[in-house]
């Protein structure tokens, strides 16, 4: 049951993320980085906070009283992962809902599943799984199997958007994603799947602050909200400093009274996509306490995150006028890494 109860959260959480970006376009006559940074000083400073209290009572005080190497190692993985939340939008702006987050959160849930293993490794740790225990132990092969399949999905995903590439239209391709561009899509997209693992990295790091919360008596499913808090400002200190050069070099700082556009629904919206970011990982940190933060909590939080968002591209088009092979081809990798999420969960089962 409670791994039942582990698949249900991280689904619940993979459909917020996958949904996130919507509210965004309905923002009208504001930059991208003017609606970009307001969703994230919700997502990032004001919600963490704010379900911490809700749900961890004294969660300050846990902090207050957490060494200064655990604060430090927590924030600056939420640094660099910072950079991967920036690159991400721009990976879903260049290459749509569907593809961009195929490429970006593939590469995300391999890296985020495999190399705390892999450091697990080098530096044992109690109550931690290796990767050398995972490629000996049958559960931790299979793991390994799901985690092969979910690449050759990217893989399969990455070909499909090369085919939309050479059959449409420069016109066609605006009208299914208004800034395609495969080339810049594909860079900020590995760069941010390879750095938004590290957001897996920070949780490990900041562990000790959730293990606090459940020794004083607080309730383990929300065990990571105190982390969240800390490993969110390094997001916002990356993503605020570049949101501001970006509203410096193109002279956007007035968009956030600019009385020519909606401003209380482009306020409202950016402020919904945000609050709904957060939710991906309120309830990823309630799949983990059920599952482990291990490979196969990670990899079911993104690959459910894919599938939703694929199913967001489906509705808005974005592969309208392209070869039936090329339809056929982006609903192999998105196959592929549904079949991945079951193989995990399988592996994690006969653990």
């Amino acid at each position: 049951m409670q791994i039942v109860l582990g698949v249900i959260f991280h689904f619940i959480g993979g459909f917020a993320s996958g949904s996130f970006y919507m509210p965004f376009k309905k923002v009208k006559g504001w930059a991208w980085e003017s609606y970009w940074i307001v969703g994230g000083i919700f997502s990032w400073l004001i919600v963490p906070p704010l379900a911490a209290w809700l749900t961890l009572p004294g969660f300050s005080e846990i902090i207050k009283s957490t060494s200064a190497s655990t604060i430090q190692y927590t924030i600056l993985f939420g640094v660099l992962w910072g950079i991967g939340g920036l690159t991400y939008g721009l990976g879903v702006r260049y290459l749509g809902m569907s593809l961009g987050n195929s490429v970006v959160l593939g590469f995300c849930s391999a890296f985020g599943a495999i190399v705390p293993s892999i450091y697990y490794a080098i530096v044992p740790t109690k109550g931690k799984t290796s990767i050398i225990e995972m490629m000996t132990n049958t559960w931790g092969q299979v793991v390994l199997l799901g985690v092969i399949i979910c690449l050759l999905g990217i893989y399969i995903s990455g070909r499909a958007g090369m085919l939309k590439e050479n059959e449409l239209s420069e016109e066609e391709k605006k009208k299914s994603v208004g800034e395609f561009s495969l080339v810049k899509g594909l860079i900020v997209a590995i760069t941010s799947g390879i750095l938004s693992s590290c957001f897996n990295f920070g949780i490990e790091a900041g562990k000790p602050m959730a293990e606090t919360a459940v020794s004083i008596g607080l309730n383990p499913l929300f065990q990571n909200n105190v982390t969240y808090v800390v490993l969110l400002w390094g997001g916002l200190t990356t993503n605020f400093i570049w949101c501001m050069i970006l509203n410096f070099r193109n002279k956007t700082f007035s968009d956030y009274g600019n009385k020519n556009s909606p401003l209380v629904k482009n306020y409202f919206f950016s402020a919904l996509a945000g609050t709904t970011w957060f939710l991906q990982f309120f309830f990823y940190g309630m799949g983990e306490s059920k599952l482990g933060n291990g490979a196969s909590s990670w990899i079911l939080h993104m690959a459910f995150i894919i599938l939703i968002a694929n199913c967001w591209g489906i509705a808005l088009k974005e592969w309208t006028g392209v070869s039936k092979k090329t339809k056929n081809t982006i609903i192999l990798g998105i196959a592929m890494i549904i079949l991945s999420v079951f193989v995990v969960g399988y592996g994690n089962a006969i653990k």
